[in-house]
């Protein structure tokens, strides 16, 4: 059995969820990463193998109960546990929307893809995680669901924009929390981390967004936590986060 730690990466194809699984393997680790389809999580995967790391392709949708059962299957049979779950599949964010006329198909669907998707994996994936020593759940959660927010970013400070992304979000807090008190006592810790407003398209560095190596790196910290670490809390950059 693998004595590196071992951790799952939802929506790693691109963006933070692929720099996650490129700082982890670079750390040693073995990474599942994981895409709805395999081809864009093997085209992903196949660019970041490193020496000491190992990265595997996994497919994974999340909002299919069928695709997680065969993901918690393939992962039992292959290493026999999960020391990490980072749930970072997610999007929707509807700066355009407004409270007020956003369609419910619309708020559905996020709902389904950021606090849904992440609930069913988590279960789905719990009893892999009892079987680690050092089980670690990260939620990739943002401060734009936050009730005290900042820079901007906020539930109250954003006004009615955005509110599926921020509802969910919020949510996915909440449920983070709840997680959290459930399996304290433990070895699994189980935190929310908010990446920050990073680079993930064309543009966004001249506009202020910091690079995603730095918001990938909040979400790295949490996998990888002692294991006197916290558990339940928000953070980025290893810092708690009012929400």
């Amino acid at each position: 059995m693998e004595n590196r730690l071992i951790a799952l990466v939802t929506g790693a194809n691109r963006g933070i969820g692929l720099e996650v699984c490129r700082q982890l393997a670079n750390r040693g680790s073995v990474v599942l990463l994981s895409a709805r389809g395999l081809a864009k999580a093997a085209a992903a995967a196949a660019e970041l193998s490193q020496p000491g790391g190992t990265v595997h392709s996994v497919a994974l949708d999340v909002s299919d109960d069928k695709s997680v059962a065969a993901a918690v299957r393939w992962i039992e049979s292959k290493f026999g546990r999960l020391d990490a779950l980072v749930n970072n599949a997610g999007g929707n964010f509807d700066i355009a929307n407004q409270a007020s006329t956003v369609p419910m198909d619309y708020v559905r669907a996020t709902l389904e893809m950021n606090l849904i998707g992440a609930w069913r994996v988590t279960q789905g994936m719990l009893p892999l995680l009892r079987q680690s020593e050092h089980g670690r759940i990260v939620n990739v959660s943002s401060q734009v669901g936050a009730f005290e927010g900042e820079g901007g970013f906020g539930l109250q400070l954003m006004g009615g924009a955005a509110p599926a992304y921020a509802v969910s979000k919020a949510a996915l807090t909440a449920l983070t929390v709840k997680l959290a008190a459930e399996l304290r006592g433990s070895k699994i810790l189980v935190n929310a981390v908010c990446p920050g407003w990073t680079a993930t398209y064309p543009g966004a560095a001249e506009q202020g967004a910091r690079p995603v190596a730095e918001g990938a790196g909040s979400v790295v910290w949490a996998a990888t936590l002692p294991d006197d670490g916290p558990t339940g809390g928000f953070f980025r950059d290893g810092k708690p986060l009012r929400w």
